[in-house]
């Protein structure tokens, strides 16, 4: 583990997001400019340790933007996502669930960006953990240029067939543009509106 900077951030946001890079380029320039925006308002940045897809791409631009960024990746997935040596932080844990329960601990809000089904399970776990109240934290999901239009038409039929209710619907944050969804997630944490620097 990489020892810690005292420095206490304005927020911490977990980022979850795949470790693969898509093939959308969009994608992957929405993960910088998430990154660099954690960074330029102070926070710091919790996620799954990678240096590779789009999480390498979020960690990179949160630290060159001056951002705490604290990776938490599995013994197992060390070489498979190739563990991300220059995080402020690094902890190398033995299993998933401790890598969920430590990212969840040091955040104060959840983002899903695009991903695979790593990035989807880690979502819904946040979410069910929220609804059942383990935590009040929000959380959100970018719907960048639709891609996750189906899921969220599936979440909508399960209220339809009453397995679902609007109240878990009413527990996530969804938004296309990732700089409104962010300054809504940290607005729902009640710490201050982070500083406007200009378009990014």
């Amino acid at each position: 583990m990489t020892a810690a900077s005292p420095a206490q951030p304005a927020f911490s946001i977990c980022v979850y997001c795949g470790s693969r890079p898509g093939t959308q380029a969009a994608h992957a320039q929405t993960a910088r400019a998430v990154g660099r925006w954690i960074g330029e308002r102070g926070g710091q940045l919790v996620y799954g340790g990678g240096r590779s897809g789009l999480m390498g791409q979020v960690a990179d631009a949160a630290l060159a933007a001056g951002a705490r960024v604290v990776g938490v990746i599995p013994q197992s997935l060390v070489d498979r996502e190739h563990a991300h040596r220059s995080c402020t932080e690094l902890h190398v844990v033995q299993t998933m669930h401790e890598r969920k329960r430590l990212m969840a601990e040091r955040a104060d809000a959840f983002l899903a960006l695009p991903g695979g089904i790593g990035t989807m399970e880690e979502f819904f776990e946040a979410w069910t953990w929220r609804q059942l109240g383990y935590h009040d934290k929000p959380v959100g999901l970018l719907n960048q240029d639709g891609y996750y239009d189906a899921l969220l038409q599936f979440m909508r039929d399960g209220v339809r067939g009453g397995f679902m209710d609007e109240e878990q619907m009413r527990f996530v944050a969804t938004g296309s543009q990732w700089q409104p969804l962010l300054e809504e997630l940290i607005h729902r944490t009640g710490f201050p509106a982070p500083m406007r620097l200009g378009a990014v």
